[in-house]
Order: structure tokens, then sequence, then C-alpha cells
């Protein structure tokens, strides 16, 4: 291909078009060829569920409709999702029966996940079922917890409990959903338009974060949006198409993880006179131009932050709130699994998140303004909303998140084979940020220390 830094627009059209047709289209055809079979299985298990008019059929169907498709995905490696998942059974039916259980299991899992990494499976291939088996950590401990608070009242049947584990529309790429969701979309709502429109639309956008991920972010600042500086400024370009292409990625798993779980019969909500099906994963926008990191971390993949803030968060809140949040930011990476980069970039997010909503909560004590993490209510008390100077204050924030995205990003690169198969080494994170001087590190710690002295 081309690269002169000179290219004008015919030479510049030539080159999208070679790439659109050398990368492009091999990409959507990969996509598509890895999820066809999934997406089939997920509408034919909504069909069967449909037919079908015993609860403990469509429960049997969900069961054994995700077990062909572990199998799919990662052929007999899907023997360790099954036996995490009786494990967990077998966890609540013979642990203790008081308010204990959530507490328990979490307990047992963890146990279950780090031997299993660090002495049963090798390390690529528990990076492969990572995903799934943290899907059906987060349903057990979610159905434990609420079986403590009452809002589920009995522990259901092996059938029942492996079909909402196992359901064919989120354990192989998510999102989590809670056992009521779970019992509403094995009801067997009747087929509607607006189901499958829903359902392919969000298909239609995981392939174009697809093609973003992989054939534009790569080459944003070289092919589509020429930018040329010194080193200094191609290290930070570059890092932030790194951040730019992880995010892409992370953004066609939520879109697909949609699709699926529709197709299968989940995200819909009942109202009056229709049912209407949404079921939103990912809110890009709000990541690539975010209010603040706060607003980041919850729009990453929803369901997973209703999960920490229901069921560690707000249980983690009797030891306070910065403790609090050192809790679910580390449930969330012992979920992710024994990764160094993951954990640091999780246990950065938690310090980031923390310094900047005291310091803005700070800040909108002092001026009277709606500069908070989140946007303020209508009716709030602040005197200043819509002025000039608070509309610049909170780009200011915008722009600031956006640095740390790219800093905490610039390290999921697509490196050598190896490294993306069994995860980031140690040496390889410590390598990317040092590489960018620690500056989103250095710029935590100034923000704490000018939120101290205005405090």
């Amino acid at each position: 291909m081309q690269t002169s830094c000179t290219m004008d627009w015919p030479s510049r059209l030539q080159v999208w078009m070679e790439l659109a047709e050398s990368c492009g289209l091999s990409t959507l055809q990969q996509g598509i060829q890895q999820v066809w079979k999934l997406l089939l299985i997920c509408l034919i298990s909504r069909l069967l569920f449909r037919l079908g008019g015993v609860s403990w059929w469509n429960h049997l169907v969900s069961m054994l409709a995700g077990m062909y498709s572990l199998f799919l995905f990662f052929d007999l490696h899907m023997l360790w999702v099954m036996l995490l998942s009786v494990l967990c059974y077998l966890s609540l039916l013979l642990g203790p029966r008081c308010s204990s259980r959530g507490l328990f299991l979490s307990c047992a899992i963890l146990i279950y996940l780090l031997v299993g990494e660090l002495h049963l499976i090798d390390t690529v291939t528990w990076h492969k079922i990572r995903g799934s088996q943290m899907v059906v950590a987060m349903k057990a401990i979610s159905l434990a917890f609420d079986l403590d608070g009452g809002t589920v009242a009995a522990l259901p049947p092996p059938t029942e409990f492996l079909g909402y584990v196992l359901f064919v529309g989120n354990v192989v790429f998510g999102p989590w959903i809670s056992f009521s969701s779970y019992k509403a979309a094995v009801l067997g709502r009747q087929l509607s338009w607006l189901w499958f429109w829903r359902s392919s639309l969000s298909l239609l956008k995981s392939q174009v974060c697809l093609l973003v991920s992989s054939c534009i972010a790569p080459y944003l600042f070289l092919f589509f949006i020429p930018i040329h500086g010194n080193a200094f400024t191609h290290k930070w370009l570059g890092a932030y198409e790194n951040a730019l292409s992880f995010h892409f990625s992370n953004y066609f798993v939520g879109h697909l993880s949609e699709s699926s779980s529709m197709l299968a019969g989940a995200g819909h909500v009942e109202e009056k006179d229709h049912v209407r099906w949404e079921m939103q994963v990912v809110k890009p926008l709000n990541v690539e131009m975010p209010r603040s990191m706060v607003e980041v971390v919850t729009s990453w993949n929803i369901p997973m932050s209703r999960w920490l803030k229901t069921y560690v968060f707000k249980n983690a809140m009797k030891l306070g709130t910065f403790p609090a949040i050192l809790v679910t930011y580390t449930a969330s990476a012992l979920l992710h699994g024994l990764s160094f980069h993951l954990g640091a970039v999780l246990l950065s997010l938690g310090f980031i998140t923390y310094v900047e909503h005291v310091l803005r909560r700070r800040l909108a004590a002092i001026f009277s303004a709606c500069i908070l993490s989140r946007p303020c209510s209508s009716d709030c008390s602040h005197l200043h909303k819509k002025e000039l100077w608070v509309w610049l204050l909170n780009l200011c924030f915008t722009f600031l998140a956006i640095f740390h995205l790219t800093y905490l990003g610039s390290m999921f690169d697509a490196g050598v084979e190896e490294e993306v198969e069994e995860g980031y080494t140690a040496i390889h994170t410590i390598r990317r940020w040092s590489d960018l001087s620690w500056a989103g590190h250095w710029l935590l710690l100034v923000s704490w220390i000018f939120y101290r002295l205005i405090l």
C-alpha cells in the first residue's frame, strides 16, 4: 500500500479501496463464519421455547443448546465450563442454608478459578474459555445472593439451574442476565418483527464495530486522518489507535451478545399492550466521548456494571466508599482471571474513578455548578447549570477521560500471536506505560493532591 505523507485524494481513495478489499471483506467473512451457527441455534431455541408448553422442557432445551454452543466454540474444553456449573449447583445445594450462600459460593468459585488457572488448565485454553466461565460464575453468584435476600424463594431444580447458567443466548459471549430475566426469556413470547429487527440491528452494529477494530482503527492516523509529528506525537497517536481498536473489539462482542440474547428470547420489556424488545450491553458514544471515567466504566459493559454494583459494591459499602470501590474492581479483576495487565488496568480505573468523583464533587460544591461525574437532575440545587464556563469545564474533564482511556488502552496492541492467546505479560504492561512516561498515573497523583489541597 502507498503510505506517502503527501498522498492526494485519488491515491487515498485507492488505498481505502485496497484496505476494504484486503481487510474488510475477509474480516466480515470470518466474523460471520464464526457466529452464524450460534445465531442459528439461538433462533431454533427461541422457536422451541415458543412451541414448548411445559417449563421443564424449555429449561432442558436451554441447557442442551447452551452445551452444544460451548462445544462449537471450545470443543471438549467446554467440560471445564460444565464442571464449574455443576460445582456451583452442588455448593448451593450442600452449602450453608443461612444468609451467607452468596459469600460461600463466591469463595468456592474463586478457589476453582485460581486452582484451574494455576494448576489444571493450560494458559491458552484458559483464555479461550474465560469469558464463558465468567458469565457462569456471575449468574451463579447473583442467584446465591438473590436466595439470601429472598428475591428467589428456593433453589431451582438442576435442569432449571443449568438452563439458566448455560442459557444459549449468552453462555458464549455474555452478557449476564438475572434469573428472573432468564425465566421470562424461556416463556416463549410471541414472535414479532420488532424482535427480529432489534436482534438483526445489533448484529449489524457488531459487524461494523469489527470492521472498525480490525481495518480502520489500526490505520487511523496513517490512511484516514493523516497526522505526522515527532516521536512524542507518534507514541501517543499509536497509543490512541491501540485503545480505539480494543474499544471497538469490545463493542463488537457487546452488540453480538445483544443479538444472540434477543434471538434466544431475552431482553424484552413488558408494557401495557405490547412487548418492547430492548437490550443494551454497551454505549460506544459514552465511552469515546465520555462525561467522566465513571460514565466509561458503566457504559463499557452495562450488565456487568449492574452486577458489580448490586452484588459486590452494595455488600462492601459497610467497609466505606473507597474500600468498597477497591473491592469491586478487585472482584472484577479476579473474575477476568490472573492477568496482570487486566488487573493493573482495573485497579488503576478504581483509583481514577474515585479521585475523579471526589474531585468533581468538591469543585461542584465550591462553584455551585453542575460539574459532577454524572449529569445533574433538572431540579438540582446548583446555581450554575448551563453557563459557558460550566460547559467548558465539563469538556476539560471529557478530554481528561479520553487521555486516561488512551493511556490505559495503550497496552492492548496486536502484539505477537502468543501474547494475544496467552495474555499480555507484566513486562509488556510496564513497557507500554513506561513508553508513555507513566503519564496517566502521574496525572492521577496530581489530581489527588489538588483534591486534598482544596478539601
